[in-house]
């Protein structure tokens, strides 16, 4: 077999931009929309391992046993990933087009600096759970201490990292069955995450800015850093990105399908498991309930890298036909371009609607309704992304953000 044989072109849109990671942020927008809306429900009873509501009709509880299993804290890895993958693109092109590495490292770190600033405006303003924030401050620690290091460097600490929150994981389960197990007595259990939710209820607007950002700080260090997740992710991605694993699906075809395989089985088994605990299906006490936000982490990093995976092959396949990418995954990558846009305007539309100091509509709204909602606020999001697209625009928040870390040049 001939050398050109085995030549696999780049999955590229028509304008030469890798098609796959912006595919993946487009969809991964809804999933956002879909994790983030039923913190909204302050009005309803929650449990101690779920910001979801402990009853609803047969849809509501079906709604929330696909978001936990299939959702929740998977969402946040992928975003995580994705915005490591971005650091390296982004460094190679600006070395690319003649720039030093010292000035490179500049604009990097304005870039981290200004996330954390637009996170804490976006906390102050509308949204306690902002991720921004965590990722700035973790691009700002993991561009410093690991851009320039060797591969083996990289696989090494995410290995490490990773042995850690799978050992912590097991830990946790294997702590929580010696407590059932034993029937040692324990207080009932306090949700936190109800503490949080009950933000959305504070009817006065000015009153709900202090709440949110006395919880906004500890979600930047403990997502960004503590949790170990988002490191694990980004470190990934900075390995992964400099074989250029999503611009070049096909020349990596089977460790995709191994990851997505693998990720997604991990991750939705232990989901299942959480959702059946949710519906009261497995009578886990509550005083041990505490174990499934525990579980859902560490499994969410391997889903997160699954569904990476899935769109990598997705572009991959895209990429072979003829007629090229069509309608649908064109307005998917018009939102993938513009996800920081698109991402802030979910909060922008959401928190009016649903926090008390608005319509109030989280006080009576079911799964069901919340999650269709959030659907109808991410097909807004994509009509204004291929609107912009059609007018050769970025989005609004992505030419502020590339201006204050760039300059006018």
């Amino acid at each position: 077999m001939s050398s050109a044989a085995v030549v696999v072109p780049p999955a590229r849109e028509a304008g030469g931009r890798s098609l796959a990671p912006d595919l993946a942020r487009g969809v991964m927008l809804l999933l956002i929309a879909l994790a983030n809306t039923p913190w909204y429900l302050y009005g309803s009873p929650t449990g101690i391992a779920s910001v979801h509501p402990t009853d609803g009709t047969l849809l509501d509880r079906a709604v929330q046993a696909v978001v936990i299993i299939a959702v929740d804290s998977r969402v946040y890895p992928m975003f995580a990933f994705l915005f490591g993958y971005g650091i390296v693109q982004s460094h190679r092109s600006q070395l690319a087009a003649g720039a030093d590495e010292r000035a490179v490292r500049r604009v990097l770190r304005r870039r981290h600096l200004w996330m954390l600033l637009f996170g804490a405006l976006h906390a102050a303003l509308l949204w306690e759970g902002d991720i921004l924030g965590a990722y700035g401050l973790a691009g700002l620690v993991l561009v410093a201490a690991f851009l320039r290091r060797r591969d083996e460097t990289l696989a090494v600490w995410a290995l490490v990292l990773t042995s850690i929150l799978v050992v912590g994981m097991l830990f946790a389960v294997s702590s929580a069955v010696f407590l059932v197990a034993a029937e040692v007595p324990m207080p009932p259990g306090q949700s936190f995450l109800a503490s949080v939710t009950a933000i959305n209820g504070i009817e006065s607007w000015p009153d709900s800015v202090l709440p949110r950002l006395t919880f906004w700080p500890l979600l930047v260090l403990g997502q960004g850093l503590l949790g170990l997740v988002v490191p694990v992710a980004v470190l990934t991605a900075f390995w992964a990105a400099r074989r250029r694993v999503l611009e070049e699906p096909g020349r990596h075809r089977r460790l995709l399908t191994r990851v997505a395989v693998v990720g997604l089985a991990v991750a939705w088994s232990e989901g299942v498991v959480h959702a059946l605990q949710h519906l009261g299906v497995l009578g886990v006490p509550d005083t041990v309930a505490w174990v499934f936000p525990v579980t859902q982490a560490v499994t969410g990093l391997f889903g997160g890298l699954g569904y990476v995976a899935v769109f990598g092959l997705v572009a991959d396949r895209l990429s072979s036909r003829t007629s090229g990418p069509g309608p649908v995954s064109g307005a998917l990558t018009a939102v993938g371009k513009r996800s920081l846009s698109c991402y802030l305007a979910q909060s922008v539309v959401c928190a009016p609607l649903l926090a008390a100091w608005g319509l109030g509509l989280g006080a009576h709204l079911g799964s069901a309704a919340t999650a269709l909602l959030a659907v109808g606020v991410w097909l807004l999001s994509v009509a204004g992304a291929v609107a912009l697209e059609r007018a050769g625009r970025r989005g609004p928040a992505e030419t502020v953000l590339r201006r204050l870390s760039r300059g006018r040049r």
